[in-house]
């Protein structure tokens, strides 16, 4: 990263009162200008801790809107206006109203990868790591998950007793990857172990040695005394494989696996928005935040 940028950023930081937030999908130059990294809601838990009066979130807008739920008063900057995810978006709240009036004792469960909007319309959410442990005390005639269908079909696995329905919704990322990859990948490293998002199909995790969030593949490889085959973006095996020369890690299918929206902030990107000259400030209606909000909160009771 030129270097003149990297100091400019860190001097309009201070002077500007502004905290900088970077998904672990981001490319390395960005999480190295970022005040906090880590998983999507983690990164709205840690921004409303700091007390964050101005942030800007290298990530993709569900993840700036979570923030601002949490955080309403705090000016929450998007510095790519166009950086989103497609998950998020492949339900609308209108087909979850429908739903919903025509299940009425149904339960809507909504990954934290949805719109505000989308988790407005819900009655709990979840993340990848918490959805197992939150789904176990949901009782009801029927579970409504949303919108990623792999995450809820890994749920779907774990709980036969339960009936839940699983919307038709994927990430378009961990959705590509293939047993084939699998396998290919396993005969080019015999003595690693997988780690894979459940974002991916049941197909590829059935062969992992572990699946779970972004967080908890990091973890997981960084405890293991085996060389680890990272199943997931490759932002996160592009964290891990600088910062632990003492380990092995491997990159699964890197040509796949890039959201290419995370890759659109850039260290230009973010010192435009610092200067106020582009990006976008996240505003929400203050009654769908508050709606939002409520999913959140029992999310945070339950798991």
């Amino acid at each position: 990263m030129n270097t003149g940028i990297y100091e400019e950023i860190k001097r309009l930081k201070k002077e500007t009162s502004t905290v900088i937030l970077a998904h672990t999908y981001q490319n390395p130059e960005i999480i190295d200008i970022a005040d906090i990294t880590g998983d999507s809601f983690a990164l709205a838990k840690k921004a409303l801790a700091a007390g964050a009066k101005r942030v800007i979130m290298c990530g993709v807008r569900f993840m700036a809107e979570s923030v601002k739920i949490l955080s309403p008063d705090t000016e929450v900057i998007l510095p790519v206006p166009e950086a989103t995810c497609p998950m998020a978006e492949m339900i609308s709240p209108e087909r979850v109203r429908e739903y919903k009036k025509n299940n009425p004792d149904a339960i809507v469960v909504a990954y934290i990868n949805t719109t505000a909007a989308l988790k407005a319309e819900c009655d709990v959410c979840v993340t990848s790591s918490s959805a197992l442990k939150i789904v176990s005390q949901l009782d009801a005639p029927e579970i409504l998950f949303i919108p990623d269908k792999n995450l809820g079909s890994f749920v779907q696995e774990k709980f036969p007793d339960k009936n839940i329905v699983v919307w038709d919704g994927y990430c378009p990322v961990h959705a590509q990857i293939t047993e084939d990859d699998i396998i290919k990948a396993k005969k080019e490293h015999p003595d690693a172990l997988l780690a894979v998002h459940p974002e991916c199909n049941k197909d590829v995790v059935k062969h992992s040695h572990m699946a779970g969030s972004t967080a908890e593949i990091i973890d997981f490889a960084l405890s293991s005394a085996k060389p680890v085959i990272i199943g997931t973006e490759k932002g996160v095996a592009d964290y891990l494989i600088p910062n632990n020369p003492d380990k092995t890690f491997y990159y699964l299918c890197p040509e796949k696996l890039v959201c290419r929206d995370m890759k659109l902030t850039t260290p230009e990107t973010v010192l435009k928005a610092l200067k106020g000259e582009s990006g976008e400030e996240i505003i929400l209606d203050r009654a769908l935040s508050e709606k939002a909000k409520h999913s959140i909160d029992e999310m945070l009771r339950l798991g």
